[in-house]
């Protein structure tokens, strides 16, 4: 198991945390997943993807902790380029694991496309 653990220091109120790693998933900064390899002699593929659709913007979520806001006020310049950064790596993992959960289970028999998707999750965001 590979889990998101958030502490006092990244400046969340503790008592809310939960928010804060709903918000994690919906900005899908932290991806939901599973990988079983007994599924693949099942002719299933072994990763199953759960994350929705993200439905923030990474900023949304990053802003709801003090480390980032502080950067954001120290240094907009470097913050604003960071979020950039992030947010083109969010949408570029989200689509990669979307696109591996998709495919057929080695063996099947089935054609599949080596070709990945070239829509990015950022534009599934709604505004």
């Amino acid at each position: 198991i590979i889990a998101y653990s958030h502490c006092i220091a990244h400046g969340i109120d503790m008592t809310t945390a939960m928010q804060n790693q709903k918000a994690a998933v919906n900005s899908a900064q932290w991806l939901l997943y599973r990988f079983n390899p007994a599924r693949k002699a099942q002719g299933e593929n072994p990763l199953q993807f759960d994350t929705p659709s993200p439905k923030l913007k990474v900023v949304e979520y990053l802003n709801m902790e003090n480390r980032f806001r502080m950067l954001a006020q120290s240094d907009p310049e470097t913050a604003q380029k960071s979020v950039g950064q992030i947010q083109q790596d969010v949408s570029t993992r989200w689509q990669l694991y979307q696109y591996l959960a998709s495919r057929p289970a080695a063996g099947e028999g089935k054609s599949a496309s080596t070709a990945l998707p070239t829509q990015t999750s950022e534009a599934r965001i709604k505004e």
